[in-house]
């Protein structure tokens, strides 16, 4: 049995899938509270779903690209074998993950997006970071930048930790407290190769907070 908080179809806003028509299971509940979370209505509201439940709702959708996302999907072990599950049956599998989770019991077929939490989150402390050496090249690691703090923060890891050996970059701005422009000069200056990303959902449905 699964916590399901929502399940839509809608367009991928982030990661190297953006802009791709994808299904949406959001699993209820997370450990952590970024002060900058949009899906706070995910830790306490959902209901009980059964594996079978859930694969229906999604084999009636008009594609074969499946985000599990939260919340923090991973917080609920059952999401371990679920994941295992879709990917049997064929979907092309992304779990959209904060990063204080050990990744170690994952289906290597699915993409992990992970966060590195930075300091302008409050929960940089909470990182699991033992999940870096477990990074495939299909996983992708995600830094969301608050301000220019964060971002040399960010910065600095990503050299430090080899991250971009392993797996592709996003940096990714806060929405409303960093301009991608300002961010994006950032990168530029500094000559990194990694990827600016923008919550493309939030510019193409502005103000919905559900189901994008």
């Amino acid at each position: 049995m699964l916590t399901v908080n929502e399940i839509f179809f809608s367009i991928q806003g982030e990661g190297t899938r953006a802009g791709r028509p994808s299904a949406f299971v959001r699993l209820t509940g997370c450990p952590l509270r970024c002060v900058w979370c949009d899906t706070a209505y995910a830790f306490h509201e959902g209901t009980k779903r059964s594996e079978a439940d859930v694969l229906a709702a999604l084999t009636a959708m008009p594609c074969r690209l499946v985000t599990l996302t939260g919340g923090e999907p991973l917080s609920q072990p059952a999401a371990f074998p679920f994941v295992a599950r879709l990917a049997d049956a064929g979907w092309e599998v992304v779990v959209e993950t904060s990063g204080h989770v050990l990744l170690e019991g994952l289906d290597p077929r699915a993409g992990a997006i992970m966060d590195v939490k930075t300091p302008g989150s409050g929960e940089a402390h909470r990182m699991e970071w033992r999940n870096l050496d477990l990074l495939k090249p299909n996983d992708e690691v995600k830094f969301v930048i608050a301000h220019r703090a964060d971002y040399e923060w960010s910065r600095d890891v990503v050299s430090e930790r080899r991250i971009l050996d392993r797996c592709p970059v996003l940096f990714s701005p806060v929405h409303g407290s960093v301009d991608p422009g300002v961010l994006g000069r950032w990168i530029l200056d500094d000559g990194l190769n990694v990827r600016l990303q923008v919550q493309l959902h939030k510019y193409l449905w502005p103000g919905v907070e559900r189901g994008v």
